[in-house]
């Protein structure tokens, strides 16, 4: 195995200055995401969604951003999800976005609550069928015992059935109440840029790398 003591990797591609950036973070986000989604080599919306449950073990997995809206960002999931348990228990979460081709990342934290059903059925009829079924026989985050098992039940299904949103899944949003913004440097001197939330406006500092 190779020793990552010597992985080096020196980020000169861009900079975060506080002259440049707009005073509300969403704003400063939706330029990033957009260079990101122009870029097209890569899925720009993936972001690392972490959580604390009841046993105040933290835990992180991938999912799909699928929306932004003022009030904040909205994914979809599995009502009986890990994840999902953990918002039951505590609603207090983070989402991170790393780009490396930029050299960048986003790290946001904030309240989760459930979006309302009509918005959850209404992108659920938008899925590919393909989706649709995957969320109508998967049991997130349980135990089966072979993939076998869940090819028979997709088989079940066929591409001009009506599909029907199942009543435990749907969507979540993400309401942020802080943002950092990191652009990697030369020789580790790294822009970081906080936008925390006080009362109604945004405080913006400058962190050390």
């Amino acid at each position: 195995m190779e020793n990552l003591h010597s992985f080096r990797k020196n980020y000169t591609k861009n900079q975060l200055n506080e002259a440049d950036i707009h005073s509300k973070p969403l704003q400063q986000f939706k330029v990033w995401f957009q260079e990101a989604v122009n870029d097209a080599s890569f899925e720009a919306n993936a972001m690392v969604l972490s959580t604390v449950g009841k046993e105040g073990m933290p835990s992180s997995r991938v999912v799909l951003l699928k929306e932004i809206i003022d009030e904040g960002f909205i994914f979809y999931t599995n009502y009986k999800s890990k994840k999902a348990k953990d918002l039951a228990y505590n609603n207090k979460a983070s989402i991170l976005f790393f780009w490396e081709k930029f050299e960048r990342q986003i790290r946001i934290e904030g309240e989760i609550e459930k979006i309302s059903e009509q918005k959850s059925i209404n992108y659920f009829n938008s899925r590919p069928k393909a989706s649709q079924i995957g969320a109508v026989i998967s049991k997130q985050s349980e135990e089966v015992s072979s993939r076998k098992i869940l090819e028979e039940k997709f088989e079940k299904y066929n591409e001009n059935q009506e599909i029907e949103k199942p009543k435990d899944w749907g969507g979540y949003i993400l309401k942020a109440n802080k943002y950092e913004f990191w652009q990697g440097r030369a020789s580790r001197i790294h822009d970081r840029i906080v936008y925390q939330q006080e009362k109604n406006s945004w405080n913006i500092k400058r962190l050390n790398p």
